[in-house]
Formats: structure tokens, sequence, C-alpha cells
């Protein structure tokens, strides 16, 4: 009996990991481009991620911007996507590959101090963004939005590194992950 149980939710999890792959293209595009600016959803690109970390245009576009969900991925919201720079697939494709190797935030955030540390780790473009919605739906999903400044600090941009003065702040400041957070 016991072996029967183990199968049978062994199973489930095989059909419950392959469905979040299985959306429709059409379903994928227009959920990622939710999390786009409006006025370049029309022109931007969306990619569909595999679970080898590795991605198919499903969408080619005309401008910087590609966009693609994220819900595949361990402790996200059931809606979950985000848009950035092209210039960028290649650190979320790490980003990607360093969540799906880790138990938790703190054994991802370990993964990426070792590759900053190691010299392999991608960097961001400075000054792209990421734009991300999650919530349990679109329609109740937040919106959050950071601009990528590795290395940045007070000292070499202006903008205070804790949250206490009110509005945009630099989060990581003096690291390859330091961003602005816009409130």
């Amino acid at each position: 009996m016991k072996r029967m149980v183990l199968i049978v939710l062994g199973f489930g999890a095989l059909v419950f990991a392959s469905n979040a792959y299985a959306q429709s293209d059409a379903t994928l595009i227009e959920q990622a481009l939710a999390a786009a600016p409006r006025r370049a959803s029309a022109d931007a690109s969306v990619v569909k991620w595999s679970a080898d970390h590795t991605y198919t245009t499903i969408k080619e576009g005309t401008n910087q911007v590609v966009c693609y969900s994220r819900a595949d991925e361990r402790d996200r919201q059931p809606f979950a996507v985000q848009c950035t720079s092209l210039a960028n697939l290649d650190r979320v494709a790490q980003n990607r590959r360093f969540h799906a190797e880790s138990t938790d935030a703190a054994g991802e955030r370990a993964l990426v101090a070792a590759a900053a540390e190691n010299g392999t780790r991608v960097p961001a473009e400075y000054g792209s963004w990421f734009r991300s919605m999650n919530g349990p739906d679109q329609a109740s999903a937040g919106v959050h939005t950071t601009i990528s400044m590795p290395d940045a600090t007070t000292a070499s941009a202006g903008f205070p590194e804790d949250r206490s003065q009110g509005g945009a702040y630099i989060m990581a400041a003096g690291t390859s992950e330091a961003h602005l957070m816009v409130p």
C-alpha cells in the first residue's frame, strides 16, 4: 500500500511540474505582456523558459523589452510575470538556475554571492529596469519596479542606501546586485 501511495504522489508531482510548462503560447504571451509598460507592450518580445533555464522566443519584438512568466518557479505566486531589457536575459537565466538549485532564499543569496565573488555573476545592464507583477491572479497582482545599478552607492549615484528618507533608494549598495528600489 505504501508503494502505491508513493507512486501516485510521484505521478502527481510530475503532472504538476509539467503543467507549469504546458500553457499555450497565446496565454503565456498575454500574461507576460501584462508587466510591460503600455507603450512598449506591442513591440516587446516574449520568451518561454524551459526547465533547463534556456528559453524559446514565442513572440519576436522590435524593441529592447522582453517579458516572461515566472509562475513555474518555487515560491512564486500563481500569477508571476516580469519584463526587462533583452540585454539581461543571460542574467535572468542565471537567476533562474540559482533559484532552482537552492531550497530557500538564503541558499539562493549564497549562490549569488559565490558567483559574485568568483567572477561568474552575469552583470545586469546598468540602468535597465525589471518590472514584475505578482499575485493570486492578474487582476489582483501588484506591480514592482527596480532599476539595475550594479556597484552603485550613495557616493556614486546620489540616492540614499535605505528607505528611511522616503522615495527611491539603493538596495544592496556596493554589490553586483545593487538596484534602485522604486516605491
